[in-house]
């Protein structure tokens, strides 16, 4: 999807930068458009090496608070998950504060595989599962602060962290407003009403926020299995648990959903009342969080308004079960 973004470069600029990156100039370089916020090309370099550079937006572009360096964390979540046994593209070289581009670069790996969101393979159940089991090692990974480091939004307890997280998002509306269901001071205080619950979780785990279909790619050259999970840049340190929004996005988790019973096969998970409650906060936040991002991105009215209206939707459920929790 197009958005405000995704920074534009020219030939001549994408074979400096991969001349500087890896020491070998650019063949040809071809867009992938399917990513919402950072652009990405695919480059063939004149030493036969095929490379995907991810690049953060222009630096003149105020983005959403919990965005600044987002590339970065990335960068970190995929050393992370190699570590972890989870499978992601190899990263080739990450550049930050460029001194030509004014910003920060990714050089990884290409994928021979096939995005979940362009395919519907057989036995979906199964790979569902073995994505769960995926989650699992990936949330496994502990860290020492909770929250966005990267962005300076932290907390020393999950509480704090979360709704340090919430609070600047919402705060964002005042440079960019956006079509909430309720006023932000009340959406806040709704938030602070459940976050007792927040207090469960003592640990920082990393916790990747986008495992949705067009981050899986499969393998399917022979039984359809997962050959990487990519777009690590929402990813912060909190509570597992939050790991099943994006994958049941606009819907909820149900006890007999495969994606759960793999990630039990490496981890217990028990979805008790509170484990419930605070699964609705998460959920809460990333809707907000998709209706807030339109502010910098600027998405195509027809493409976004799908997303804009489904979010709006199910936020107001949500805020109605919170208050009532």
């Amino acid at each position: 999807m197009n958005s405000r973004t995704k920074r534009r470069l020219s030939g001549a600029e994408l074979d400096a930068l991969a001349r500087r990156a890896l020491g070998a100039g650019v063949a040809s370089a071809t867009e992938l458009t399917d990513g919402f916020a950072n652009a990405v090309w695919r480059l063939a370099l004149d030493d036969g090496r095929e490379v995907v550079l991810k690049l953060s937006p222009p630096p003149e572009l105020d983005q959403l608070s919990y965005e600044r360096n987002l590339l970065r964390m990335e960068a970190a979540a995929y050393e992370h998950a190699l570590k972890a046994g989870v499978p992601v593209p190899s990263l080739l070289r990450a550049g930050f504060d460029d001194p030509v581009l004014g910003g920060d670069y990714l050089m990884l790996s290409v994928l021979d595989g096939v995005s979940w969101n362009a395919v519907k393979p057989d036995g979906e159940d199964t790979l569902r599962r073995e994505l769960g089991r995926h989650l699992a090692r990936f949330n496994a990974v502990t860290g020492e602060v909770f929250g966005y480091p990267h962005a300076g939004i932290v907390g020393a307890t999950w509480r704090e962290a979360f709704l340090a997280m919430v609070a600047a998002l919402l705060g964002d509306t005042v440079r960019y407003p956006a079509p909430l269901p309720r006023p932000a001071a009340e959406l806040m205080a709704v938030f602070e009403a459940a976050s007792p619950v927040l207090g469960e979780v003592t640990t920082p785990r990393l916790v990747h926020f986008d495992v949705w279909a067009g981050n899986v790619f499969l393998d399917l050259s022979g039984p359809p299995r997962i050959q990487a999970i990519i777009d690590h840049e929402r990813a912060f340190w909190g509570d597992p648990i939050a790991e099943f929004v994006t994958p049941t996005i606009f819907g909820e988790l149900r006890e007999d959903d495969p994606l759960l019973a793999g990630y039990r096969e490496v981890t217990p998970l028990e979805l008790t009342p509170s484990a419930l409650t605070r699964l609705d906060l998460y959920r809460a936040y990333l809707y907000l969080i998709l209706l807030i991002e339109n502010g910098p991105r600027q998405y195509p009215e027809k493409e976004y308004a799908r997303v804009r209206d489904g979010s709006l939707a199910a936020l107001d459920v949500l805020l109605a079960r919170l208050t009532r929790a």
